[in-house]
């Protein structure tokens, strides 16, 4: 059975051997006391985590949630720090964590699968059981939000974005074709004030990135700004001087003029 990024899984290791990466579940733990004088006690609280060490060293590491799968924000940890810190939990993570885990991109797979063959309510049903289990999934978040705007529930699809445009996550450079779909249907489902709130979010984490400045400009001239469109088009055209839409779509405008 092989982990939902592709890699077979294995027992987390306290430290890299033979050039292998930390990855798996540790725990941290925290002592407290409560009480005061002879009613005074300790207190133990333990803290699970799903950590990946970066190809910089630092690990990455990331909370479990309620069902105990990795969910929202990942925190880099120095390794030393991490190494004196987060102890292995081997057998947890193979009996319960990577279990849910494949559960969890099986069911985003699946609705993933029927959206694109056009199966809608099968693809919604899908992704919001995957949010019932992680709310903050960038798949499923995105998937749902293009289920809702491919069936013109608009009300709904702004519910979603209003959810994603909160989740830096969300526009990881690894997630670039997503939000980058997810912004087209919203410009070609006239939603066009909501794909300019939607760009404006993305390229405020991630200002490099050509296509996306070419389809906000594309959303700024369907809302009539012709100024800020054009400013999109040479941005998109500075970081990538062959990008031929925004170079053919610039020469559509000054022909107009």
């Amino acid at each position: 059975m092989s982990e939902p990024n592709g890699q077979e899984p294995h027992a987390p290791v306290h430290r890299p051997e033979g050039g292998r990466k930390i990855k798996g579940l540790f725990s941290t733990q925290t002592v407290e006391k409560v009480g005061t004088g002879t009613t005074q006690r300790k207190t133990i609280s333990k803290m699970y985590w799903y950590c990946v060490q970066q190809d910089d060293g630092q690990v990455g590491v990331q909370a479990l949630n309620k069902n105990m799968v990795p969910a929202g924000s990942t925190t880099l940890v120095p390794q030393e720090d991490f190494l004196a810190r987060y102890n292995p939990e081997p057998e947890m993570y193979l009996k319960t964590v990577y279990p849910k885990m494949q559960e969890l991109a099986a069911t985003v797979s699946r609705a993933e699968e029927s959206r694109q063959r056009g199966a809608l309510y099968s693809a919604q049903f899908d992704y919001e059981n995957a949010l019932a289990v992680d709310e903050e999934n960038v798949r499923a978040n995105f998937g749902l939000g293009l289920t809702y705007v491919e069936r013109g529930e608009t009300t709904k699809a702004q519910d979603i974005l209003g959810r994603i445009v909160g989740l830096e996550a969300a526009f990881a450079p690894e997630h670039k074709h997503l939000f980058n779909e997810f912004g087209i249907s919203l410009r070609k489902s006239r939603m066009v004030d909501q794909s300019i709130e939607y760009y404006t979010r993305a390229l405020s984490l991630t200002n490099t990135d050509e296509n996306l400045h070419y389809n906000a400009a594309r959303a700024f001239f369907d809302k009539g700004d012709l100024e800020k469109c054009r400013g999109h088009l040479a941005e998109a055209l500075r970081l990538n001087p062959e990008h031929e839409e925004a170079k053919k779509f610039l020469e559509f405008l000054d022909s107009k003029k």
